[in-house]
């Protein structure tokens, strides 16, 4: 049985110490670029499609990170209301690896979120991974 989990950001005290932006006009080809080779490294057999205007849409945040000043990943983010954010799709082109920006992401959206006053970051499904997040809950049947 699939299960989803989201971050109750009460339960979480990140700093958000990577150098990102939430980009107010974005790029959407340079965004697209970024995925196709996000989902090229992974060996994705299919992948779920991003349109060009899922990131000027005025209901999601994209917030980009940089390393040596140059685009390398991105988080789209939804707002569903004032109290909760999805966290739709994510991508790095993994040209440094080093740089866990898988799991660093999501705690730099965790201080992100936190300090603007949301309570809850949903994550999609409850992969393993996700559960080293502080504040990392799977979500009940009945919300």
């Amino acid at each position: 049985m699939t299960q989803y989990a989201w971050v109750n950001l009460a339960k979480s005290n990140y700093t958000a110490t990577l150098d990102y932006k939430i980009l107010d006009d974005p790029d959407p080809e340079q965004l697209l670029e970024i995925y196709r080779q996000y989902c090229t490294y992974k060996k994705f057999k299919s992948a779920w499609p991003i349109y060009a205007e899922e990131f000027t849409n005025p209901t999601n945040d994209i917030i980009g990170y940089y390393d040596n000043n140059e685009l390398v990943a991105w988080s789209m983010m939804y707002k569903i209301n004032a109290r909760v954010i999805e966290a739709l799709q994510f991508a790095w082109n993994y040209n440094n690896p080093k740089l866990k920006l898988g799991i660093e992401t999501m705690k730099c959206e965790c201080a992100i979120y936190k300090a603007q006053g949301y309570e809850y970051i949903i994550l999609g499904e409850a992969h393993e991974y996700k559960k080293q997040i502080d504040g990392f809950e799977i979500i009940g049947p009945a919300m």
